[in-house]
């Protein structure tokens, strides 16, 4: 059985958990969660499957790469 994996980084206040989780056709999914770490009461965002990819070192790097754009997008 193939296993979900994820890594954790902290980005402009933000906690970002990314994760790569199997689905369909020997394909992962990059989700993520953005938990805002300066701003006590805010909720963290989620965001499920943003893309597929074969790899789930991919998946991984494409979910960081975009929770981090979205951070920026807002700063």
């Amino acid at each position: 059985m193939i296993e979900v994996r994820s890594q954790a980084l902290s980005y402009k206040g933000y906690h970002v958990a990314v994760e790569a989780r199997p689905v369909f056709n020997g394909l992962f999914a990059a989700s993520l969660t953005l938990d805002p770490t300066d701003a006590p009461g805010q909720d963290p965002v989620h965001f499920d499957a943003v893309d597929y990819f074969f790899e789930p070192d991919h998946a991984l790097a494409y979910g960081a790469r975009w929770g981090r754009m979205w951070i920026d997008a807002r700063a």
